[in-house]
């Protein structure tokens, strides 16, 4: 509704020009209700050079430059005087000249400059204060450089002159702190506070003058500040001896005290100060001047040096000033004086508005935040006195907040009923503060409360199981998917993070989460013949206190790739089938030669393998299974084929790009199966070995069980002897390798088998494993041992 009267006000400024104003003190009267209740403080040294750095606002409104351009920031002063400027693309604030606090605020201890930064786009007006601190700028300086005072030589011991006091326009610590007076012989200095709180010096007489004898006494007082380094003042006191004038004017009163309104107007009269001297003629004419008085005082009172009337010359404050002391000298002719002091009181009217000072502020409460909650601490103050001064505040609107009076004008903001976020998340209270004087004043301030959210939903995943896969061999850290939860909460409890659930005793995962996304990436590459697939639990958890969770399974599945090739089991690669496959002679077609079998580490169609015959000796008479990888004859076997054939058989699989290996089968053709175990040598001899060979075979067994009893006689016999002596004996070591032994090439007995078929005229002989170990001649031997080794002796036989 405000936005709508905003417009339909600058669309009918736009029609009438007459009405232009109206329609700019309206726009402002929205600005000001409108305005944020926040007030930005500063503090600056005085006399810091034009476009020196204040502040920037910025970061103390948490705005960007930018915005800050689009909405038009501008600096607005309180008053004529425009002290600061804001750069609005930059956000700094800076002053536009010198300031010098003694100008700004006289008289006054804290100096303080208030403006207010106007934004457009929406409109917005927020406070600013800037306290310009002190420095020690200024030193004391007397109202004259020479002051002459006349005094009587018939002056008793112990009189008192007062002396013009110092004024220094610097305050506290920097303003004017002590006075010192040159060494002589005749005063000494007094110091003393006025009722203010300004100090004052006096000369006090320690030893009679005499004009005769010295007719001026010159004197250096020396004013100080308590500045670091400290500045000083000088004053020459020329003390003039006068002749005796036995009667010094006397005043009516000691102490004039009078009231005056602070809105009285100038050239009222305050006061009229009266002193008589009964001499005559010149010393008896007394004429009035101030003295010991500060020079603010001066600029508001004027004193009639003939008459002894004080009227206003100025505008009284106040705030400014409760109230004044001034000292009056009244002087003869003879030079002899008087004084006495003039207090004036200023009485307070009602020209000031309560001021609303917000301490602190919770801008966030929480929605079960329970009644009688504090959430903001203010304090109201007006600068008049009295019933001008007091004040009291209400809160606008029906709503659930109550305001508390605490102390010294402070007051608390607290809730006054339970808060319900879902029907109002937050609330702008306006507080007004007015004062008990007869024209009653009042001021209004806003305050922003956002009703923040509980965390009372716990996160909810879309599914409870996802399900992902990756191809075997990836790279790592790849991103595979995603997972997501949700949570019904707000701000910070509704942020959910992720994180797996490791259990205890298991290997570390592959698998790693995203805590902030939920992205899921596989950390190292997989192997899908090691892990084919996996799960784990995955934990989403807000960001509220405590943490609520929920949890999800994980599951990922391992995706073949075509990584191994075909393995031939059979035959195997070493060579060691080579000698080959037998085929009868009268094999008809589809007779089964071999099986090549292979397999593949891969899964699914990466292992399905394809077997066929690359290479053969004659391609015509073997085929291959495509499936089985059985080798059969295409045909029947003729007599023309050759004897022997050598086969190449690939294996492959289905993969994409397909893997394949080879097989070499040797295929013989025979009439008997006995045949190609045979070495068949075109350069044996004729004759039938048969009988020879039989010998040497029986000769060879004898031996090797003649060995082997004899080794076991002559341990039981050694074991025999050691337990009748009670040592123990040596028995023969076994050689670790060959060439420890040193009887023969070779170290161990064999056993022979042979195979014989009927009708062949060859013999192959097959050699086995080791049957005993043989002990080597020159063997450490216990009694009976035979040191000659019956193995090599055996060996012998057999290589003749």
């Amino acid at each position: 509704r405000k936005g709508w009267l905003f417009w339909r006000v600058m669309a009918r400024g736009r029609r009438s020009r007459g009405t232009e104003r109206q329609v700019i003190l309206f726009v402002l009267c929205i600005c000001v209700c409108q305005s944020g209740a926040e007030t930005l403080r500063y503090s600056l040294a005085e006399e810091m050079e034009r476009d020196s750095f204040v502040a920037d606002v910025t970061k103390d409104l948490g705005v960007s430059p930018s915005q800050l351009a689009a909405r038009k920031a501008r600096v607005v002063s309180e008053g004529n005087e425009r002290y600061f400027r804001l750069n609005p693309n930059t956000g700094v604030l800076t002053v536009k000249e010198t300031l010098d606090r003694e100008e700004i605020c006289p008289q006054s201890d804290i100096c303080t400059l208030f403006f207010k930064i106007f934004f457009e786009n929406p409109v917005q007006l927020i406070r600013g204060e800037v306290e310009v601190r002190d420095v020690n700028d200024n030193s004391p300086v007397f109202p004259e450089k020479e002051m002459v005072l006349e005094i009587l030589e018939t002056a008793s011991l112990g009189s008192r002159f007062p002396l013009e006091s110092a004024r220094d326009k610097d305050v506290g610590s920097n303003g004017l702190q002590n006075y010192s007076l040159s060494p002589n012989s005749h005063f000494s200095l007094a110091l003393g506070i006025g009722k203010g709180g300004a100090k004052y010096a006096e000369l006090v007489l320690q030893r009679q003058l005499d004009r005769e004898e010295q007719r001026e006494v010159n004197l250096l007082l020396t004013a100080t500040d308590g500045g670091s380094p400290p500045r000083s003042g000088t004053a020459q006191v020329r003390i003039v001896v006068l002749d005796a004038n036995d009667n010094i004017p006397v005043f009516s009163r000691e102490v004039y005290e009078v009231r005056v309104a602070e809105n009285s107007p100038p050239e009222q009269l305050v006061v009229r100060v009266t002193a008589t001297d009964p001499d005559e003629g010149s010393n008896g004419k007394v004429r009035y001047a101030f003295t010991q008085t500060a020079e603010r005082s001066r600029q508001l009172f004027e004193l009639n040096a003939a008459t002894g009337e004080i009227r206003l010359s100025g505008k009284l404050d106040f705030e400014e000033a409760e109230n004044h002391e001034m000292v009056v000298k009244a002087t003869d002719g003879g030079g002899l004086s008087a004084h006495c002091k003039v207090h004036v009181e200023v009485l307070d009217v009602n020209d000031n508005a309560p001021e609303i000072a917000l301490t602190s502020l919770t801008a966030s409460i929480p929605e079960d935040a329970p009644p009688r909650t504090v959430v903001a601490l203010f304090s109201v103050r007006d600068r008049d006195s009295g019933d001008n001064g007091r004040t009291e505040c209400a809160i606008d609107g029906h709503l659930p907040f109550s305001l508390t009076p605490t102390f010294d004008n402070y007051y608390e903001l607290r809730t006054n009923a339970a808060l319900d976020r879902e029907r109002t998340a937050e609330y702008n209270i306006t507080i007004t503060a007015m004062d008990w004087g007869r024209s009653r004043l009042s001021s209004r301030e806003s305050i922003f409360v956002q009703i923040s959210d509980v965390n009372d939903n716990p996160p909810e995943f879309t599914q409870e199981v996802y399900t992902m896969s990756v191809s075997e061999n990836n790279i790592p850290m790849l991103r595979i998917g995603s997972l997501n939860a949700t949570d019904a909460d707000a701000g910070e409890n509704a942020r959910v993070s992720y994180v797996l659930v490791r259990e205890e005793g298991k290997e570390q995962l592959d698998v790693s989460v995203n805590s902030e996304n939920g992205d899921v990436y596989i950390l190292r590459p997989l192997d899908y013949e090691e892990v084919r697939a996996f799960e784990v639990t995955v934990r989403a958890a807000d960001g509220g206190s405590p943490p609520l969770s929920a949890q999800a399974l994980l599951r990922v599945l391992v995706r073949d790739e075509n990584d191994n090739a075909p393995i031939v089991l059979h035959p195997p690669a070493d060579g060691s089938a080579a000698a080959g496959e037998l085929v009868p002679r009268w094999a008809r077609a589809g007779y089964l030669v071999a099986k090549v079998v292979a397999v593949d580490a891969d899964a699914g169609q990466n292992a399905w393998l394809s077997y066929e015959l690359a290479k053969a000796t004659e391609p015509g008479l073997f085929r291959v299974g495509l499936h089985s990888g059985e080798v059969r004859t295409a045909r029947a076997v003729a007599e023309r084929d050759a004897p022997r054939h050598r086969l190449v058989v690939l294996v492959r699989d289905r993969g994409q790009p397909p893997r394949s290996a080879t097989a070499t089968l040797a295929v013989a053709l025979v009439d008997g199966f006995s045949e190609a175990h045979l070495r068949v040598s075109e350069e044996a001899p004729a004759a039938d070995p048969d009988g020879r060979l039989t010998l040497y075979l029986i000769i060879c067994l004898a031996c090797v069980s003649a060995l082997f009893l004899a080794t076991a006689a002559a341990a039981v016999v050694v074991k025999v002897r050691r337990a009748g002596r009670g040592q123990a004996g040596t028995l023969p070591t076994f050689p670790k390798s060959a060439a420890e032994s040193s009887a023969g090439s070779l170290p161990r007995s064999y056993v022979y088998d042979v195979c014989f078929a009927a009708g062949t005229v060859n013999s192959e002989f097959r050699f086995l494993r080791p049957l005993f170990p043989c002990f080597p001649a020159g063997l450490p031997h216990g009694p009976g041992d035979q040191r000659s080794s019956v193995c090599s002796a055996n060996l012998g036989e057999e290589g003749d």
